[in-house]
Order: C-alpha cells, then sequence, then structure tokens
C-alpha cells in the first residue's frame, strides 16, 4: 500500500487512543477494520489485527459503559468533549462490530471462486503523436526524448520548445489498470481504471495549459501559474470545462456514468457548463446531469472520493450496483444481479485495493447484503 493510507489510518489510530477522534473519524476506522477481516495480510503499520480489535472494542465498550454510570476506570481520554460526542454513533458501530465477530465463528455457505481473477495493477498504453503506441507495465521501463517511465508513471521532460504545431499524447489505463503521470508542467496526474487522457508533449510558455479527459476518472495536482507565467490550467470533458489557477481536484466522467462528478480538494476552480458557470469551494462536489445539463453542489467527504488514487476503496451508503461498477473495472470482470432485488442494497466500506477479489466479496457478504455468489471464467454471479 502507498504512504496515504498508511498516513490516514494510522492518525486515525493515534485520535482514538487521544479522545479527539470525531464522529465521521470513528465510523471510517472501524468500517475499515470490519470491512478487511478477510485479509491475509494484514497491515503492519496498524499493528497485529487483535491489538487493533482490542484498541476499539475497549475504547467504545468503556463509553458505553460510562455513559451508564458504570463504576469504570476514568482516563483523561473520557475527559475530553470531543470523544463524547460520538458515542451515539459508538452504540450502533459497536452492535454492528460484535455481530460481525459472532458471525465469522458460524460457518457460511460455500462460495466457487474463481483463482484467475486478478488484482488490479500498474499498467496502461501510451500513444504517441506519429500514433505509434507503447505498453506500459509494472517494473518495466520505458525512455524516449520526451518521457521516462517507472513502470507506474510516465515523467514528461520540461521540453519548452515552440514547435510550429503542438504535439498530442495519449495515456489509456485499461479495466483492471491504474497509472500516473507528471506533465512536462509538472502537474501530476493519477489515473483510475478505464481511463483516457490526451495531453501535449510540451506546453506553450504563457499561454493556457490545457488538457483532456477523455473518459473515466482522474485526480490532478496541478502546478501553479505561479510557476508558469501566469498560465493557467483548463481540464476539457465532454460538455464541461474546468479551469483552474493551481489547485487538487477529482474528476469522474465514465463513458457509462450520467453524470459528471468534479470534487475540489483545495484552491479554486471555475467549472464552465455551455454559458453557465461555476465556482467550486474545497469539500464540494459538482455533479453535471449530462441529460438535463443541471448541475448540484454538494459538500462532500474528501477522501471518500479521492482515496482510490492511495490503495482504497471507500463507500459511504452507495448501492450495491455502484460498487460492483467499481469492482469490475478494477479487478476487470462483469457482474451479473441474478437477484436483482439486492441492486439498491446500500453499503457502508473502506476496503483495501490489492485484496483478492475474493476477500472483497466475503467482506461485503458478512454484511448480509449477498446471500451468495459464484464465478463462471471472469463473469460474477450474484444470488
Amino acid at each position: 500500500m502507498s504512504s496515504g493510507p498508511q498516513k490516514y489510518f494510522s492518525e486515525l489510530l493515534t485520535k482514538l487512543q487521544e479522545g479527539s477522534i470525531t464522529k465521521t473519524e470513528l465510523e471510517k476506522l472501524l468500517h475499515f477494520f470490519l470491512n478487511n477481516q478477510e485479509i491475509k495480510d494484514w497491515p503492519a503499520y496498524l499493528g497485529s489485527k487483535e491489538e487493533v480489535e482490542q484498541r476499539i472494542y475497549e475504547k467504545i465498550q468503556s463509553e458505553l459503559n460510562f455513559d451508564k454510570k458504570k463504576v469504570v476506570p476514568v482516563l483523561p481520554l473520557y475527559k475530553k468533549p470531543l470523544f463524547r460526542y460520538v458515542v451515539a454513533a459508538s452504540v450502533m458501530l459497536f452492535i454492528t462490530f460484535t455481530a460481525v465477530f459472532e458471525n465469522q465463528t458460524r460457518k457460511t455457505q460455500p462460495v466457487i471462486v474463481a483463482n484467475t481473477i486478478e488484482t488490479g495493477t500498474d499498467k496502461a498504453t501510451l500513444t504517441l503523436e506519429d500514433g505509434s503506441t507503447v505498453v506500459l507495465e509494472k517494473g518495466k521501463v520505458y525512455n524516449n526524448k520526451h518521457v521516462n517511465s517507472t513502470g507506474k508513471e510516465l515523467l514528461y521532460k520540461n521540453n519548452k520548445s515552440s514547435a510550429a504545431k503542438a504535439a498530442f499524447n495519449y495515456l489509456t489505463i485499461p479495466r483492471g489498470g491504474q497509472f500516473a503521470i507528471t506533465l512536462a508542467d509538472g502537474t501530476k496526474v493519477w489515473l483510475n481504471s478505464e481511463t483516457r487522457l490526451k495531453f501535449p508533449v510540451h506546453f506553450e510558455e504563457g499561454k493556457t495549459r490545457s488538457v483532456e479527459l477523455v473518459y473515466g476518472e482522474a485526480y490532478f495536482d496541478v502546478s501553479p501559474s505561479t510557476e508558469h507565467n501566469g498560465a493557467g490550467f483548463t481540464v476539457l470533458q465532454k460538455n464541461q470545462r474546468v479551469h483552474v489557477i493551481g489547485t487538487e481536484f477529482n474528476i469522474k466522467a465514465y463513458k457509462d456514468d450520467s453524470n459528471i462528478a468534479t470534487t475540489l480538494v483545495e484552491g479554486k476552480v471555475e467549472m464552465q457548463f455551455g454559458s453557465v458557470k461555476q465556482k467550486l469551494i474545497p469539500n464540494q462536489r459538482a455533479s453535471l446531469d449530462l441529460a438535463t445539463h443541471t448541475v448540484k453542489i454538494a459538500k462532500v467527504d474528501v477522501y471518500s472520493e479521492i482515496c482510490w488514487k492511495d490503495g482504497v476503496f471507500s463507500f459511504e451508503d452507495k448501492p450495491l450496483d455502484e460498487i460492483m461498477k467499481v469492482l469490475s473495472r478494477w479487478y476487470d470482470i462483469e457482474v451479473v444481479f441474478e437477484n436483482e432485488s439486492i441492486k439498491k442494497e446500500q453499503f457502508n466500506g473502506v476496503l483495501i485495493k490489492d485484496r483478492k477479489i475474493d476477500e472483497i466479496l466475503k467482506s461485503i457478504k458478512n454484511t448480509g447484503i449477498i446471500n451468495k455468489y459464484e464465478f463462471k471464467n471472469k463473469i460474477l454471479i450474484l444470488k
């Protein structure tokens, strides 16, 4: 796993110990723990699974007992008012926590899992300006006069050439893949599965830097305009144009999506839909409905929107059919609902992306949302 989730969940454990954890953070920590019980290689940075279980159990149980006015040791942790704020949420989460562990001791229905389903990895195809293609893979190095590849990221050189005609490259991420790219201006872009980005080999000094997200999902960390003679940065996507000065944001616009979702993490962006302009502030998401051309602005939990780039799936009250869309792209599978009634069942969970598909499915199955599943080649059937 990358440093992102390591730092994030380590900080949550520290906050839990100190009593400064918020309701949302506590929910995330519990979801993370509960949803990753099937994992074989438990993340070492969290300590042993047994230690984490005990720490969470003791903290919640102590809070519940404290509120019941039982005689229990009162630690400095419980004198902090912020921790008292999460007690009500802890009750329901504690019940879920206990139920999951009890269920794990019972025998579950057998499932048929295909060992041929591979976890997604770093891979992409680079299309050069002359139309030729280069397959990029984890551990495979590639170099040309404009770019170097480490096997997980493309690094374009800062070539300030003033060529008469701009040369464009495409980076295409297949299902079951992910990749990152640092553009010639220093902007870094993380690309999710089933994504395509069009970009120039170099940018002309002083002019707006433009790229096109042809389809898919990408996270942008834009090199500020102050380093480029005031030149801004624009991302084109179907009916939408996002103009920034220097910021971090995420755009999700898959071919089978009915809307384009843009989430601002830091800085400011101005979005344009036809003649309509809309500004975003951090922690806001704009959803452009492609059918009605209407835009909805909502405040969101940023981590849940962008943690895919750090090796984590985070689902906040997501229906099962949407979750399966995400998993199908990462594991390159097709999902069939034999039981149509479970499509809109909602799931809250935080899952590690480098887990095997059967471990992910068992975590979801433990919630009772699905009764049984099986694979036929690369087709997942939910029953």
